[in-house]
């Protein structure tokens, strides 16, 4: 079995890498932890994409992929694809669907032709689209006794519409993570490792890596088991000490214990 390749999103770290300046500061860090894997995403918008590859490529830091917004897919493709290339990251991911994209079948189906339309133009310079799932996909639809996570697999092209399943989402919407990265590996190129408390708060309380409730041991034999590539470490709120850093090291240890995993 190939052993998953572990990394940082760096939504994680969003208000550390809003200029140049301190977007190579970030990876100076996490390259002192050990980090050679990142996602980009929450980057300032006037941080360029030479910018990103000479720090990348200061640190030997590789993006496995990256969340752009709906709009920009829809509306700025072309400079996504020459930011990707600039960068070389083969993969695009939208972080979260727009609320004209849920609720109904007719909304999620136009959302599916919408990112597919992309997908195509994507595929021409070696890039994949990539789906970013939160909870509300696992909820059942209006008038219907489906989610829109079950339309967006059955009636969307695998070969167009991967995923990037977060499971700490999953778990907090009553899904088996383990169960669901098992059945749609195919689909997986970066998975989230994201950890909550357990507490139904009306949004998870967010913690470091392991000392939640999602059974981030199982979910990480069934990424080796299927040879998923990459799991990357998020967390969103609620750091350690109110320091990303602190709780990205936590973090990283947690990864450790994995990969020593039998």
């Amino acid at each position: 079995m190939k052993e998953p390749v572990t990394g940082v999103q760096l939504y994680t770290l969003r208000d550390h890498i809003k200029t140049a300046a301190d977007f190579d500061k970030t990876l100076a860090r996490l390259a002192e932890m050990g980090v050679r894997d990142v996602q980009i995403s929450g980057i300032g918008k006037d941080v360029t994409a030479q910018e990103q590859k000479e720090s990348l490529d200061r640190y030997g830091m590789r993006v496995c992929v990256t969340h752009q917004s709906y709009d920009r897919i829809l509306h700025d493709l072309p400079a996504l694809i020459e930011l990707h290339q600039t960068i070389g990251c083969d993969a695009l991911g939208l972080g979260c669907a727009p609320k004209t994209a849920r609720g109904t079948l007719k909304n999620i189906r136009a959302f599916i032709r919408e990112m597919e339309h992309a997908a195509k133009q994507l595929r021409e310079y070696g890039i994949t689209f990539h789906y970013h799932n939160h909870d509300f996909e696992f909820d059942k639809l209006r008038r219907c006794d489906r989610t829109m996570m079950d339309v967006l697999l059955a009636e969307s092209d695998p070969s167009l519409f991967h995923l990037i399943p977060d499971v700490a989402w999953m778990h907090y919407a009553g899904v088996d993570p383990v169960a669901f990265l098992r059945e749609n590996a195919a689909r997986i190129k970066v998975v989230h490792f994201k950890d909550y408390d357990g507490k139904k708060l009306g949004r998870p309380r967010f913690v470091s890596l392991g000392q939640g409730v999602v059974p981030l041991e199982a979910c990480f034999t069934v990424c080796r088991e299927a040879e998923l590539p990459y799991i990357v470490y998020e967390q969103d709120d609620n750091w350690t000490n109110d320091d990303p850093f602190f709780a990205t090291e936590e973090s990283l240890r947690c990864f450790e214990q994995l990969h020593q995993l039998p």
